[in-house]
């Protein structure tokens, strides 16, 4: 009698999500064949959506039967948040992103009512410090002073997570208002690889030992000889 299946410790585990930042929707296809049962949840952005995102959005979720995070970062007056967070709402998608704004927020949880859909808050960019703040005209404090304020108001606002890089993870998590709340952290990057245009980062167990849910990740996978492998790594190394 053949030995019974070893169990895969990393197959089904939704706590990656890989960014599929890539030009159009073959391309998407393509890397999400390579990584196969490795992965199950997808991020698909604004550099997507012109080449066909939302229809991979919903083959994806339709026939490949993987989660999808929509990162749109929605901002606009608050009837037309509600209208198209309606709208999307009905795609059966897991999370989008708005802007943490309160009037966006308010109006997006009214838009997503009644579905399953997660709507996440854009604290700042993690590509973003202190300087570049600066230069939009943000208040003055310290970066994560900011972050932390940003993400409560959101989450008491009706958000049901929060972007943000892994470096305030844990101080968000400890808000009261993050309590049964979502963490989604971009800005993580496996060591040795390279930063590119994050300035806020830690490793992916790093991530989560701070506090974060999920962690994304995008060129590091798609850009490896071996997406699948790259990604069962980052995957093995969580805690």
């Amino acid at each position: 009698m053949p030995a019974p299946a070893k169990p895969d410790p990393v197959k089904d585990d939704d706590r990656l999500i890989v960014a599929l930042d890539l030009p159009d929707v073959l391309a998407g296809l393509e890397l999400v064949q390579r990584l196969g049962n490795t992965v199950s949840f997808y991020k698909i952005g604004l550099g997507m959506l012109t080449g066909g995102g939302l229809a991979l959005a919903r083959e994806l979720k339709d026939e490949l039967g993987k989660r999808v995070f929509l990162d749109l970062k929605l901002f606009d007056i608050g009837a037309t948040i509600e209208k198209a967070v309606r709208g999307l709402a009905g795609l059966d998608l897991d999370f989008l992103t708005v802007h943490g704004d309160p009037h966006v927020v308010r109006a997006a949880a009214q838009g997503k009512a009644g579905s399953d859909l997660k709507i996440l808050a854009v604290t700042f960019l993690t590509s973003l410090d202190r300087a570049d703040l600066d230069a939009g005209l943000i208040r003055a404090g310290e970066l994560a002073d900011l972050v932390r304020e940003r993400a409560a108001n959101a989450l008491a606002d009706g958000a049901d997570g929060v972007i943000a890089s892994p470096q305030e993870a844990a101080l968000i998590r400890a808000l009261p208002e993050a309590k049964g709340k979502l963490i989604v952290t971009p800005g993580v990057r496996p060591a040795g690889t390279a930063l590119h245009d994050q300035k806020r980062v830690m490793t992916p167990a790093q991530a989560i030992q701070a506090g974060a849910d999920h962690i994304v990740v995008g060129r590091p996978v798609w850009q490896a000889d071996d997406p699948a492998t790259a990604a069962r790594a980052i995957l093995s190394e969580l805690p």
